[in-house]
């Protein structure tokens, strides 16, 4: 007989699960028990693929109504989607801001709007959003990725004041630049730079972010509600 896992018995739903960090993420909570959704554009074979498009409403209401139907219930949500569209502020357009607010922030709010219900169902529930250190700290050319971001942590302490009553969690994860095919395609001083800011002297790899969102929403994580957790090798601190 198997030793029983964490998140045995629980439902977990990854928006941009598809992506490099949410794959991770996706195959964290699998290692650990949970079934996993993923609710993203693109489809993975690290979880069950819903087809959700975060920035459109009825997306998103029609992603969690279909994940009722096959799960019948909703313990878990990782906000994983994002984008970015780099340019200083008096160079970016507004269809390029609209576009990272959308997918970044708006898809979180749409995303946690339907699942709170869910998890108030069933007496509680975790959710997790994927912030970055640059919403904290700004970065020259990401307003956009940094404002999306600075706003998810609002949203993250306002919503956990909300539905702590009912046994929801809400807490959010600030990675620095985190070692995926996408930052990979970066130029190599840019990642140089981001490199000497780290105090470990290594980049953050999406384990490790999966790691942290695995510990939130497992039994260490049962009393932590509205805090910042940055996973960043000390990128913050030595920026």
């Amino acid at each position: 007989m198997n030793a029983q896992r964490p998140l045995d018995g629980q439902v977990a739903a990854i928006t941009g699960g598809a992506g490099g960090i949410g794959v991770a993420i996706a195959r964290r909570l699998a290692a650990e028990g949970a079934r996993v959704f993923s609710l993203d554009l693109e489809s993975t074979e690290a979880a069950q693929p819903i087809p959700c498009d975060v920035r459109n409403e009825d997306s998103v209401v029609s992603a969690f109504s279909r994940l009722a139907q096959l799960a019948g219930r909703l313990d878990i949500l990782v906000h994983a989607a994002g984008v970015s569209r780099d340019a200083v502020v008096w160079k970016l357009s507004a269809e390029d801001w609209d576009l990272v607010q959308s997918v970044n922030l708006r898809g979180g709010f749409l995303a946690m709007r339907s699942a709170i219900p869910m998890m108030r169902e069933t007496g509680g529930g975790r959710i997790v959003l994927v912030g970055s250190i640059n919403g904290s700290r700004g970065k020259f050319g990401l307003s956009a990725y940094a404002a999306s971001k600075a706003g998810l942590t609002g949203l993250t302490k306002s919503a956990a004041r909300e539905a702590g009553r009912f046994g929801v969690t809400v807490n959010i994860v600030e990675p620095g630049m985190v070692r995926t095919a996408m930052t990979e395609a970066l130029p190599e001083d840019v990642r140089a730079a981001a490199l000497r800011e780290t105090l470990l002297g290594s980049m953050t790899e999406p384990d490790d972010v999966a790691a942290s969102i695995a510990f939130l929403c497992g039994p260490g994580g049962r009393r932590i509600t509205g805090q910042v957790l940055r996973v960043d090798a000390g990128q913050f601190l030595g920026s």
